[in-house]
């Protein structure tokens, strides 16, 4: 942890802390290691990338001073993006379903960003795929429009380069390289695959587990079923290129109820407020305790903030209080 007073907020991203989920494992043989990286000042993961990416292209002389910036995202990317062009003063043009929470919207337009929303195809479903190509095809068009610069998460190696650099070698100090196992559920798969591949170098006999929605498991080889899950950020059914599948060594899918019980769960046990894809993870780690990996030691990432899903029934009073 940055102990320095830092010279602006982009200092602040990476090195968030682990923590031994010990209550929420009590009843079951194994050790869930989560990494708070909701602790971040964008209030996710995606911090990092798009400090790395926004890097990346100054040194590269792709992004000039002033430059617009436009980026497909469903938040979190687009919070960590809004953020850092604020300091760097770049203007910055999100474009979303709006099938995403409108939280993170509203964070985006708080640190300057304009945020174009994309009507669904269907409203009453999740975002899926058909939904990510109409926001593709916008994000297309406004890059041509104001001459700018694309951050392209789901392409750029940028993406996989920092969790390879940051995130990876943070698990491996903080735990001493005492880990089993890794999942990970997969939005642009680009912290699958920096995680991954980090973990591998250390110790091939890490399992790397990717984690998708039950019905949407593109990767898994299944059949697509309903891309209409809870789970924001991802399971679009869509090929990611960022992915090396030498570092697959299993595919685990988790269903809406299993995933919004144990986000809820994570919270009133644990203290930690999280999003559905932390919750998806932990979902995913019980799979591997009960089986090949029972007594063993599972890591995952609290991927983002509970504050991001409040407009969701994820947090609904009526739901969510035991009786």
């Amino acid at each position: 942890m940055n102990t320095a007073i830092c010279s602006s907020i982009i200092d602040v991203i990476g090195h968030a802390p682990i923590v031994d989920l010990s209550r929420l494992t009590a009843d079951i043989d194994g050790r869930i290691l989560a990494k708070l990286e909701y602790l971040n000042p964008g209030g996710s993961k995606k911090d990092l990338i798009a400090r790395a990416i926004i890097d990346s292209a100054e040194k590269k002389g792709l992004l000039q001073p002033g430059q617009t910036v436009v980026e497909l995202t469903s938040g979190n990317t687009g919070n960590g993006l809004a953020m850092i062009c604020a300091v760097k003063g770049y203007p910055f043009i999100a474009v979303m379903s709006r099938g995403n929470t409108p939280e993170r919207a509203a964070m985006m337009r708080a640190m300057g960003a304009t945020v174009v929303l994309v009507e669904q195809s269907d409203p009453k479903a999740g975002v899926t795929g058909e939904d990510l190509d109409r926001v593709e095809d916008t994000t297309a068009r406004l890059v041509i429009e104001h001459n700018a610069f694309r951050a392209d998460q789901f392409k750029r190696e940028e993406n996989s380069q920092a969790h390879y650099e940051h995130t990876g070698p943070e698990w491996l100090r903080q735990t001493d390289g005492n880990i089993d196992a890794f999942c990970d559920f997969v939005g642009t798969g680009g912290g699958f695959a920096g995680v991954a591949r980090a973990f591998k170098e250390h110790n091939p006999a890490i399992g790397c587990y990717i984690v998708e929605p039950h019905g949407a498991a593109k990767l898994a080889g299944q059949c697509i079923r309903c891309c209409a899950h809870v789970i924001q950020g991802g399971g679009y059914a869509k090929d990611l290129p960022l992915i090396n599948h030498d570092h697959v060594d299993g595919h685990l899918t988790v269903e809406d109820a299993d995933v919004t019980e144990v986000t809820r769960r994570l919270a009133r046990t644990e203290g930690i407020f999280a999003g559905y894809s932390s919750g998806a993870n932990i979902a995913a780690a019980y799979q591997l305790l009960r089986g090949e990996f029972k007594g063993k030691t599972i890591a995952v990432n609290i991927c983002d903030s509970g504050l991001k899903y409040l407009s969701t029934d994820l947090w609904d009073d009526e739901i969510s209080t035991p009786a």
